[in-house]
């Protein structure tokens, strides 16, 4: 009970207060800035927070993290250009919506979603942080493999239509990820001698490229109607209530593999993202329609993977001081630095501390919603403004997220040349999300797969030999397998039925 009233005074601290709602500004305008993501919003942080008390040094990441993931999906739906890689999966289906007129809804479901998911990660990690710990570290390069190839599974439910164009879209995500240095052998490939190669394609140009520069090409050769220009005019609250009933399954489906995936060091809010909205897509009645609902369904479970997955990362960061994400491991960075060592002896010796820190991401996710309405509604203005001047202003933010992340004039060269391949790809209705996909997973997969040959010295069964592994195993084999049976069977009986 002492402790109880300690964390209560602690985490009903103005100054900790005023740091939060600092902190939740400032992620959201970085999250809704193309090509700015919630790790980089945590980066720059840190030469603040140093000087900041540890409980709210490590409130303002928690917070800038959350809000950032969220405020990704504003300019994703708006201009369909993702603001974080996260918002990538299901950037179609939102900015169709407000094409529809349905913008307050698409953004509104997004925000409810991410605040339920991050409150669901919150309560798993509260509950439950040792236990999925330990099932995080049971995992090798072996379930990481299979995790991976399972992963890119997802691009055969993101690719609409056309299976192979989905093929050669992730085919050619995966041949960009081996660009750069071996993993394994440390050999430079296909660098072409250029030391801007030598860490590979960096997937935030890619992304900025493929989804931002692509649509700004195409508005320029195709420009809009002033009639058709999308608004998000009307409620945004009740809407997004009536949606959390209608898909509350879907929702809390999203929030649990988020919180799983999330758990998985090195895993990551994208893979979370888009696992959920694949299994959405084609594991539910409603995620599968094309329509209003399908899509609200689709964005609300990969809305919730996102957020919940931040949670997930801090499970094994906090239980065993190993960081589960690139933002977690700052969040580790800043704790040592200010005399809180994670670990198993946090919840023996500060308890206090961890357990405020828990209640921190309570707080930041209910803030998330009334905070998150105001940005839909200031960022909304946009369109009002001419469309030439939002194209000239998101470009400026383009080349600053591009340049911000390497540092180098190249990246900005690279977002002009995956914007002019996005725009043939789109022209010919190839999809870009596989490619987005091969981009993320191929590191891993090849990494995982180099990793496992050299420790079972090219014995391909050590794939089979761990019971998790075999499980993972067979199940990416089933669902590869019934991808193909579902392109062949259609034709078949169509084959066999009788003409009249």
């Amino acid at each position: 009970m002492v402790m109880f009233y300690s964390v209560l005074s602690q985490l009903t601290d103005g100054y900790l207060l005023l740091v939060i709602f600092l902190s939740a500004a400032y992620g959201l305008i970085i999250g809704a800035i193309p090509g700015l993501t919630a790790l980089m919003a945590s980066a720059l942080l840190v030469p603040f927070v140093i000087f900041m008390q540890p409980i709210p040094a490590v409130a303002a990441i928690i917070t800038a993290s959350a809000m950032a993931i969220f405020a990704g999906d504003i300019p994703g739906a708006l201009l369909r250009m993702p603001g974080t890689p996260a918002s990538a999966a299901y950037t179609n289906d939102a900015n169709g919506m407000v094409h529809r007129g349905k913008g307050a809804v698409a953004l509104g479901a997004g925000l409810i979603a991410s605040s339920l998911g991050g409150l669901i990660s919150a309560l798993v990690l509260s509950l439950a942080a040792p236990s999925l710990a330990k099932i995080a570290l049971i995992f090798s390069s072996v379930e990481y493999f299979w995790l991976g190839v399972l992963g890119l599974s997802c691009a055969t439910f993101v690719s609409g239509g056309s299976l192979a164009k989905g093929l050669v879209s992730l085919f050619l995500g995966l041949s960009l990820a081996t660009v750069g240095m071996d993993p394994v052998s440390g050999i430079p490939r296909f660098s072409l001698g250029s030391p801007d190669l030598l860490g590979g394609f960096g997937l935030i140009p890619v992304l900025i490229g493929l989804f931002a520069v692509s649509e700004l090409l195409r508005n320029a050769a195709n420009p809009p109607r002033a009639e058709a220009l999308p608004s998000i005019s009307g409620p945004i609250l009740v809407p997004s209530l009536i949606n959390l009933w209608r898909h509350r399954l879907g929702t809390l489906r999203g929030g649990s593999i988020g919180t799983l995936v999330g758990a998985l060091p090195g895993a990551g809010s994208d893979i979370a993202a888009w696992i959920s909205y694949a299994v959405a897509r084609r594991g539910s009645r409603k995620g599968r329609r094309e329509d209003d609902i399908g899509a609200s369904e689709r964005i609300m479970s990969a809305s919730a993977a996102n957020n919940a997955s931040l949670g997930g990362a801090y499970i094994p960061a906090t239980v065993f001081g190993i960081p589960g994400d690139a933002i977690t491991a700052i969040v580790i960075s800043v704790m040592f630095i200010k005399g809180i060592n994670p670990g198993p002896t946090l919840f023996l010796n500060q308890p206090e501390v961890i357990y405020t820190i828990f209640g921190i991401f309570f707080i930041a996710n209910l803030a998330l919603i009334p905070l998150g309405i105001l940005c839909i509604r200031g960022f909304g203005y946009i369109l009002r403004l001419p469309r030439a001047y939002v194209s000239a202003v998101v470009l400026m933010f383009c080349i600053l997220g591009a340049f911000s992340v390497e540092n180098t004039l190249f990246s900005v060269g690279l977002i002009a040349l995956f914007g002019l391949l996005g725009y043939v790809m789109e022209s010919n209705e190839i999809p870009l999300a596989p490619a987005i996909l091969g981009l993320i997973l191929g590191p891993m997969i090849e990494e995982t797969f180099m990793t496992t040959m050299l420790k079972s010295r090219g014995d391909l069964s050590i794939f089979f030999d761990r019971e998790i592994g075999a499980v993972l195993g067979i199940v990416t084999v089933a669902v590869w397998a019934g991808v193909v049976l579902l392109q062949i069977w259609p034709k078949k009986k169509l084959k066999s039925k009788p003409t009249g």
